[in-house]
């Protein structure tokens, strides 16, 4: 062999090795990858040339396919499309995107995943017509239902997850829109409504659940300080503050009120219980400043706060900011200033504390199912990690059963049921509706289910409605429906 020979063949070995490689890594390696790639338009159309499986939640069908007779074959249709508007998202070729599981689930759905690989053979053999995986996931239709329904057309969210796994039963968000318009091929229709929907002030399409524009959780961060303070060793549900009808917050000339304006209960001093209970603000804000931000930061993050989560949809990290003063550390205390966090997150801290002070990584989708109802995959409950120790959990329990029982979340009570929740209250700009919260869980001895209420805009009564009014009653709702099971 000649010399000029022997070089081409070197050449022309290193080319073929070079691209056995970079096919072996896309294909096997970076498959998964390239899949989720919201940007990888080949897999978005390449989904739509198969019959796209189902996504259920239990034995309802909330997502499927149907036969098309335009260029792409199948369409997708949802029932009660508004109500499970924040758990399938859309899929369209029109629009080419994707969102909600739909997106987060795609290559699952579509048949083009790692465990579907065997099924795609199996369909190719076979003579089989190409045919998605369905999903199944945690909801249950009927608390979304339930959900849904108290909710009632009120700006907010509400959020029902398992204490003990992280599965999530219930994801509701209003204002809601209709998937179906977005999952139409009328590229002229499904123009005009995707952009009446970007050009709606309330933002319909916002997943307030997990994601949106984030409010501060008001009195419900009161939980997250209480288990600081008694975490820390220092501080004991009877450790007592001063009592005054108003406080000026450190370093400045600013007065801080509780929500009455009165004092926390009778007396010159006022325990952590009695501020839990009554959800007074002033007590709670020397708390803070007494722990300092970075404890309570600490606190939080055990929770999850400063965390994206993937339940497979991805959520806004709740937010405890750093580098916190004096005065902005004692705002923190009764979860103003600038605490953000989502419904999704506030149930995370019930659901720790009802745990036993384990928090668990939130998920919605239990398994993948082939077409021959093969299991291709499934989703095991994670810990996210200990927040508190047992003690403290059950200390905390016992302060959210009387924040219920006999203080400011009454509207959850139910009789002869011991319910654990903590009502919020978080004031905007001078004039503005309320953000109204509840979070809890229930039964307390035995806790089944975790839930967080978000209601915006204060209910629709401005700085007139309450949180015990309106947030607390639709988590009562839940409650009452789990429990009669």
């Amino acid at each position: 062999m000649t010399k000029e020979l022997r070089r081409l063949s070197f050449v022309m070995l290193a080319m073929f090795l070079a691209l056995f490689a970079s096919t072996s890594y896309i294909q096997v390696i970076g498959a998964g990858d390239l899949q989720a790639n919201s940007e990888n338009r080949r897999a978005l159309y390449d989904s739509y040339e198969v019959q796209r499986g189902s996504i259920f939640a239990g034995n309802a069908v909330i997502a499927s396919s149907v036969a098309s007779d335009d260029f792409y074959s199948w369409n997708r249709q949802y029932p009660d499309a508004e109500m499970w508007a924040p758990v399938t998202g859309y899929i369209n070729p029109v629009l080419g995107s994707a969102t909600g599981l739909e997106q987060a689930m795609n290559s699952a759905l579509s048949g083009t995943g790692g465990s579907q690989f065997l099924s795609r053979v199996e369909q190719i053999v076979s003579g089989q017509p190409p045919q998605g995986s369905n999903v199944l996931t945690s909801l249950d239709p009927e608390l979304q239902q339930i959900a849904w329904d108290a909710l009632d057309g009120l700006e907010g969210a509400v959020i029902v997850m398992e204490p003990d796994t992280g599965r999530i039963l219930a994801m509701v968000t209003s204002p809601s829109y209709d998937t179906n318009l977005l999952a139409s091929h009328n590229t002229a229709e499904v123009d005009t409504e995707y952009q009446r929907l970007l050009d709606d002030a309330l933002n319909p399409m916002y997943n307030r659940a997990i994601a949106g524009a984030l409010d501060p959780p008001g009195s419900t961060f009161k939980l997250v300080v209480a288990a600081a303070a008694l975490s820390s060793g220092q501080f004991t549900p009877e450790s007592d503050f001063d009592n005054p009808s108003s406080w000026t917050l450190p370093g400045t000339s600013t007065p801080i009120y509780n929500f009455d304006n009165g004092t926390c209960g009778a007396g010159e001093t006022a325990t952590i219980a009695t501020a839990l209970r009554l959800s007074c603000n002033i007590p709670m804000a020397q708390l803070a400043v007494a722990l300092g931000d970075d404890a309570i930061r600490a606190q939080a993050e055990k929770f999850g706060f400063n965390t994206s989560f993937e339940l497979p949809l991805a959520s806004t990290a709740s937010v405890y900011p750093r580098a916190l003063n004096d005065a902005q550390t004692a705002l923190t205390g009764f979860g103003q200033g600038d605490v953000q966090a989502t419904p999704l997150q506030m149930a995370m801290v019930a659901a720790g504390i009802a745990n036993g002070g384990v928090v668990m990584n939130p998920q919605m989708v239990d398994s993948v199912v082939g077409a021959d109802l093969t299991v291709q995959e499934t989703f095991e409950s994670t810990e996210f990690g200990a927040a508190l120790t047992p003690d403290v959990a059950e200390e905390m329990t016992s302060m959210m059963i009387a924040n219920v029982s006999s203080g400011a979340a009454s509207g959850a009570r139910i009789d002869g049921v011991d319910v654990a929740g903590k009502t919020g209250t978080a004031e905007h700009g001078v004039g503005d509706p309320y953000t109204l919260w509840f979070t809890g869980f229930a039964p307390a001895d035995d806790p089944e289910v975790a839930v967080a209420v978000m209601v915006q805009n204060g209910g629709g009564r401005g700085q007139s409605g309450t949180s015990n009014g309106i947030a607390a009653p639709i988590a009562k709702k839940i409650f009452e429906a789990v429990l009669s099971r």
